[in-house]
C-alpha cells in the first residue's frame, strides 16, 4: 500500500515527487563555424591521453555550475540579465596549454577580457547568487588532457596567437552532463538587447 501523507526529501505532500536540482552553469555558445576552427586547433592531438572536445560542446563559461531546484526561475533570471546587455564581439587571441604550462590540464583557446564581457559576467554572477574568486581569465577547453600533460605539451607543442572572434547576440543557461558522460544540453538561449534571434554572423 502507498503510504499517505508526509513529506521525504523528493517530494510533497501529496507525494508527487520533486525533480532533482539540475547542475546548471551560463556560458557563451560558440558559434558552429568558429567552433569548428578552434576544434581543427586539438587534431594533433588525436590518438594520445586526451580527451578532445566536440565543436557542439565548445562554450565559454561565465557562471561555473550549480545545483538549480528551479530551471523556470533560473531561465527568467537570465532573461531580465540579457535584456540589460547589447551584443558585443568575442575575440580569442592565444591557443595553448593551461592552466600551468609545466603541468598543464587543458589545451584551451585563451579571449579577451573586454568591459562588455566582464560586465555581462559580473551582471550573471550577481543575479545568481553567484561568486567565483578566481581571476577571470576567458576561454574554451578544446581537449582535456588525461595522461601525464607535460610529456604531451613537449612532444606536440601547440601555443601561438589567434585571430578569431564573433559576435555574441545571446547567453545560455547550460546543462552540465551527469557523471561520466558526455555532452552539454542548452536549456535555454536567450537573445541579448536588440539582437536578432537568427544573427550569429561572425566578424
Amino acid at each position: 500500500m502507498e503510504p499517505t501523507g508526509g513529506t521525504s526529501g523528493t517530494g510533497t505532500a501529496t507525494g508527487v515527487a520533486r525533480p532533482p536540482p539540475a547542475r546548471v552553469f551560463v556560458a557563451l555558445k560558440i558559434a558552429s563555424d568558429l567552433a569548428q576552427e578552434l576544434v581543427g586547433l586539438s587534431a594533433s592531438l588525436e590518438g594520445l591521453a586526451v580527451r578532445r572536445v566536440a565543436a557542439a560542446d565548445i562554450h565559454l563559461t561565465l557562471v561555473p555550475p550549480w545545483s538549480e531546484p528551479s530551471v523556470s526561475d533560473a531561465m527568467a533570471k537570465l532573461g531580465v540579465v540579457a535584456a540589460l546587455h547589447a551584443p558585443f564581439k568575442l575575440a580569442f587571441w592565444h591557443v595553448g596549454y593551461g592552466p600551468e604550462p609545466k603541468r598543464p590540464r587543458f589545451l584551451w583557446a585563451e579571449g579577451t577580457a573586454s568591459t562588455d564581457l566582464e560586465e555581462l559576467r559580473a551582471a550573471l554572477l550577481a543575479a545568481f547568487g553567484q561568486t567565483d574568486e578566481r581571476p577571470f581569465l576567458p576561454h574554451v577547453t578544446l581537449a582535456r588532457i588525461r595522461g601525464n600533460g607535460a610529456a604531451i605539451a613537449r612532444k606536440h607543442p601547440i601555443n601561438r596567437n589567434l585571430a578569431l572572434s564573433q559576435q555574441v547576440v545571446s547567453v545560455e543557461l547550460m546543462q552540465s552532463p551527469p557523471s561520466g558522460g558526455a555532452g552539454y544540453i542548452v536549456l535555454a538561449s536567450v537573445p541579448l538587447a536588440a539582437a536578432a534571434p537568427a544573427d550569429e554572423s561572425r566578424i
